[in-house]
């Protein structure tokens, strides 16, 4: 190698580690920096989008820090390092160290709000398993319920009927693929459950009407009928008021036919006191 080319290289060399030192630190000797410097630091990489290297930094203060004022503080941006790293699950378990260390930090409401919205963020699609659908519905409601005045009340109302929606169209699919495969009773079921426990989602439209579907097959007219009333009184535009109506038509035959039955059983003289006129089908 000759002199000019050596020369090169430790040029390089030199730019390389003054850049490595420039990555880590900014030339600044962190282990020397007070816990406040050290967590104004931190901040400073976090506010810069640098999450992963924030992440460590507050990883670091919070060990070697149990017992320090402001541990909080570094908590807090802990676990919003990992959500914004989009790592979810752990961001979940950080926030909730939060909680139950420091339940006096004044990051306590941001926590509960951020854990209830990395749960939110876990939630899949409503045909698959649903545990971090409901664990973000549990975490929604107690923030609700402990921060009524909070500003992200409005906010957190909306993903709470989301997660609702999700849960309620995961019952719906449900309920309809045992109408389609011919398991009425079972059906009407979950249909029954979404009218109890999701009444307020938009899945309630579509349990009245399969429910009164479903019903008609196995010959409960009446109640039949009531599910289509309901229908038809609360959805007044309903999707389904056509089908609706046609369905009750065919409720209404259905009741006549049995009436008539019933009157020219009487007729014939066929006692009606020990037998039920309609030989025991379901009503």
């Amino acid at each position: 190698m000759t002199r000019k080319n050596h020369r090169w290289l430790i040029v390089w060399l030199l730019l390389w580690i003054a850049l490595w030192v420039s990555a880590c630190g900014g030339g600044r000797n962190i282990k020397r920096m007070t816990l406040k410097d050290r967590i104004k630091y931190a901040v400073e990489l976090f506010k810069d989008g640098k999450y992963l290297s924030a992440k460590t930094q507050f990883q670091i203060i919070v060990l070697n820090n149990p017992g320090s004022s402001i541990v909080d503080m570094a908590q807090f941006y802990l676990a919003e390092s990992y959500f914004n790293l989009k790592e979810y699950i752990t961001a979940a378990a950080e926030y909730e160290k939060l909680l139950n260390l420091y339940p006096r930090s004044p990051y306590v409401d941001d926590a509960q709000y951020k854990l209830a919205l990395s749960y939110f963020k876990l939630s899949p699609k409503a045909d698959l398993d649903q545990k971090y659908t409901y664990k973000a519905i549990d975490e929604f409601q107690r923030f609700l319920e402990e921060y009524p005045e909070s500003e992200y009340v409005s906010e957190v109302t909306k993903m709470l009927q989301k997660c609702r929606e999700k849960l309620a169209k995961k019952e719906f699919i449900s309920g309809n693929l045992y109408r389609k495969m011919g398991y009425h009773r079972s059906a009407i079921i979950v249909f029954d459950e979404i009218l109890s426990r999701y009444y307020d989602t938009s899945y309630a439209e579509d349990a009245y009407f399969w429910k009164a579907y479903c019903l008609t097959k196995i010959g409960k007219y009446a109640e039949a009928r009531d599910n289509i009333q309901a229908l038809l009184s609360r959805y007044p535009k309903s999707k389904y008021r056509e089908r609706a109506i046609k369905l009750a038509d065919t409720i209404d035959i259905e009741l006549k036919k049995a009436a008539n039955e019933t009157t020219n059983e009487n007729h014939d003289g066929t006692p009606t006191n020990h037998q039920s006129p309609r030989g025991g089908r379901e009503d």
